[in-house]
Order: structure tokens, then sequence, then C-alpha cells
């Protein structure tokens, strides 16, 4: 064994694994789980392949018959794009403020180079994923959210008819949160926002966040405040509270809406964690915050 080789895990430990993801994997065959995979979990051209990582993951929900259904942001790539065009981004409570001509970054990021990176590497495991903008087949309905954000759309509602479609033919969709209203106008919607609003719409098991967060703190700048259990009455105090800040206000205000609309649990977790998702659906300890009812 060389240095800093880790040891292989023993075959009895591995069994323990295996006998221990069982139940989880009974409770959650058959179902539908949405999954936000954040820009910021990939962000720097993915040195450590995360995103290879996180499309295995996918695969193996898929395999013990989870239906995933990934929602994607990419926050950190369209302001690297602004950036070497000279724009400077601007944010209000965690949303990204944009003109005409942000939303064409968005747009060409989100959809041309984000959601393509992710479906490339899921269908490295065979041809599994097929790539969706909230525009596609009137998926994502918009609303413009106020005028100071100029085209930063609220989801005005979710025809989830085209997902269904897909997930009844054992694919995977991948959506960018692009969304139009009914003139043709397109809107830059929250990613956070959208992946509630779809969890909802599809009667989700699960809607799971991955970031780079470790999960909900009660105290943002603490790591031992992270919170493994919480109640959606318990996020708006946090939110009220002002422990919930900036990008995080729109993924807590999202799993407190979507499991109080019937989603069975939310989760937020740290994507840069290796298979973060699996330790999370499959085991005892979980990684990361829980949001349920009770």
């Amino acid at each position: 064994m060389t240095t800093g080789e880790r040891p292989a895990a023993s075959p009895a430990l591995r069994a323990e694994v295996l006998v221990e993801a069982l139940p989880y994997i009974r409770e959650l065959r058959g179902e539908t789980m949405v999954v936000k995979y954040g820009g910021n979990a990939i962000a720097g051209g993915d040195p450590d392949g995360a995103l290879a990582g996180f499309a295995t993951d996918v695969v193996l929900l898929r395999a013990v018959g989870v239906h995933p259904v990934v929602v994607h942001g990419g926050g950190p790539q369209i302001g690297e794009l602004m950036g070497r065009l000279g724009k400077v981004p601007e944010f209000r409570d965690g949303l990204r403020v944009t003109d005409a001509e942000t939303l064409d970054i968005a747009r060409m990021v989100l959809v041309g180079k984000v959601n393509r990176d992710v479906v490339t590497a899921i269908n490295a495991h065979g041809h599994l994923a097929v790539g969706l903008s909230g525009e596609d087949a009137g998926l994502l309905t918009a609303a413009p959210r106020h005028p100071d954000l100029g085209f930063v759309g609220d989801v005005g509602s979710v025809d989830a008819e085209l997902l269904r479609r897909l997930v009844a033919e054992d694919l995977v969709p991948v959506v960018a949160t692009i969304g139009s209203d009914g003139r043709g106008q397109a809107y830059n919607i929250n990613a956070d926002t959208a992946a509630g609003a779809l969890a909802e719409a599809l009667g989700a098991a699960k809607l799971v966040y991955l970031s780079d967060v470790d999960g909900i703190r009660a105290e943002r700048d603490d790591p031992a405040s992270l919170i493994s259990e919480s109640t959606p009455d318990e996020l708006d105090a946090l939110v009220g509270s002002g422990a919930v800040v900036g990008g995080m206000i729109p993924k807590v205000e999202a799993c407190a809406r979507a499991v109080r609309a019937g989603v069975g649990a939310a989760h937020v977790l740290d994507g840069r964690v290796g298979h973060a998702l699996l330790l999370e659906l499959f085991t005892d300890q979980g990684v990361g915050t829980m949001v349920t009812l009770k």
C-alpha cells in the first residue's frame, strides 16, 4: 500500500453497507426524486471529478428503481462568462439581476454548456439522460418577479407531463431552468425555486439540493451548528432571524414550501463530498440536513 492510499474495505464491511441500504432502496423504489445539482458543486472546471461522481450516483439510483429528475444551476459559470465579457454581476436576496444581455448569457451557459455537461456525464453510463429547458413543451411558465430584477422569473405554472413521459420510458430528464411567459419572453428562474416547484408538480418523494454547503446551519459561520433534521416552521424562523442569507434563502424557502405541499422530504447536502447523495439517502446517519413535517 502506497503512502496516503486508503485501505480497501473488508468484505464484511461492504456487506454491512449493502444491508444498511436495502430498506431505503425498498422504500424509494418506484418513487420520483428531484435532485438539484448546483453550479457551485462543479465550479472551477470540476478538477476533482465531482460531476462524474454525481452522474454515477444518478445512474445507480435509476438502476435500483428510483426515478431521478435532475435540475441544475450554473451561477458560477454564468458569473465567469459575464466577467470575461466585462459585465459585473449584481445580486439581491440571492437572485441575479438580469438585463437582456445577462439573460442571453444565462441561456447560453445553462442550456448550451452546463446542461450538455450533465447530460454527457450521465450518458457515459448508457443512453439514459435527456436535456431539457423549462421553455420546452411549456414545462416552466414564468412571470416576472420584480422590475428591479429584470428578466428574473417566478414559476407561474408547471406542466410536468413531458417529465412524466420521459420517466415512464426509464429516462433521466435534466432540466435547465429557463422559462418563458405566454408571449415567448424568456426568464431566468432561480434553480432552487424551480426544483421545488417541479418536485411539487411531480409529487416527488424526495427533493435534494447538492451545493457547496454542508447543510443548513443555525449559525451560518459555525460548522458545528449544522442542523441534521428540521421542519418547515423551523426553517421559517431561521430565515426570519437572519441566520439564512444570500443564495441559501431560495433553497431553504423551497424546502419548506415543497414539504408543506406534500413532497416527502427535502435535503440539503454538500455536493463536493463524494457520493453525498447516496450517503444521505441510503445510510442511517445521513450527511446533511433533512426537512420533514415532523
